[in-house]
């Protein structure tokens, strides 16, 4: 999914984050051709177990600390519900076990629960059962649009946020003893020394990557300002970009969950060292930076014609 895209379009730089001995425990469990059961009974030997059921609409329990986690859905097309030894934890469209890890010497359980649908992950649903007592569950979500994936170390699972052009976000971490909390910030920061030659559409997914140039992201800061991060987000669910005849080249795209609502425009000219964007304004007119009088016909044209195959 574009879950793909989001997680590596942006380049991040560190104000405050000790995190430098954070790695990803994701060593696969193997099982015997012979093991019907997939596993699933040795997880408790693992510190790390990812799920592989089958059918994804008939999860299997999953062992844990005594118990068992099930994922069940009452009707075809309704919620499904998260559950450890018949206590409801979580619900959703898409519940889906993730892996079973080992924090601080507490084991824990990872899922993913969200919406489904257009462009935003799942949340991740951290559950662990303290000594002596009940299950107990955290949930991680940024924006509403899913989590971003985590990274588990020794001591901690650490959150690394996907960051928009203009943005700042914070990290944060969880671990059984601090539960979840800050770990500093971070910034979206271009490619330090590029340039308008630099420029390469053709190696772009998005046209959001070209933010990545310092001098792309420069000329959209001079015209854009604080609005970055919002025209960036009517750029996300989108595809390659397309040339005019004199050399810019352009794309379109929408806000997730919200196409034909809030979508947005960016063209870069690099020879003329321009920057154009465009979405739709609250009062349905569009907010375009520079404004469109100023655009060249050509850019123009695109930006036109886009409109009318939206509509």
């Amino acid at each position: 999914m574009t879950r793909s895209l989001l997680a590596g379009a942006c380049a991040l730089a560190v104000n405050l984050l000790p995190m430098a001995g954070a790695h990803a425990q994701t060593d696969p469990v193997l099982v015997p051709a012979d093991d019907a059961s997939g596993g699933a009974a040795d997880q408790g030997a693992s510190s790390t177990t990812d799920a592989a059921p089958a059918d994804e609409d008939k999860q299997a329990p999953i062992p844990f600390e005594g118990g068992q986690f099930t994922i069940t859905q009452q009707e075809e097309y309704g919620e499904k519900v998260l559950a450890y030894d018949g206590k409801q934890l979580a619900d959703n469209y898409d519940v889906f076990f993730d892996k079973i890890v080992e924090v601080g010497g507490v084991k824990v359980a990872l899922f993913d629960v969200g919406d489904g649908g257009n462009q935003c992950g799942p949340a991740s649903v951290i559950a662990w059962k303290p000594e002596g007592g009940e299950i107990q569950t955290a949930t991680v979500e940024q924006d509403e649009c899913g989590a971003p994936p985590p990274a588990v170390s020794d001591s901690a699972i650490y959150y690394v946020p996907f960051l928009l052009p203009g943005e700042t976000r914070a990290a944060l971490q969880w671990s059984p003893t601090e539960g979840l909390t800050t770990s500093g910030n971070l910034t979206y920061t271009p490619e330090s020394g590029t340039d308008w030659k630099d420029v390469d559409p053709s190696k772009y997914d998005n046209i959001i990557d070209a933010f990545h140039n310092e001098a792309v992201y420069k000329a959209a800061q001079a015209v854009l300002g604080d609005t970055m991060p919002d025209m960036a987000t009517s750029l996300l669910v989108g595809g390659g970009t397309e040339r005019t005849a004199s050399g810019a080249f352009y794309a379109t795209g929408c806000v997730p969950h919200d196409c034909g609502g809030n979508d947005g425009f960016m063209a870069v000219d690099p020879v003329k060292h321009m920057v154009y964007f465009a979405r739709r304004g609250d009062n349905g007119e569009p907010d375009a930076r520079p404004p469109l009088k100023d655009w060249p016909a050509d850019i123009k044209k695109a930006y036109d014609d886009a409109q009318g195959a939206a509509n």
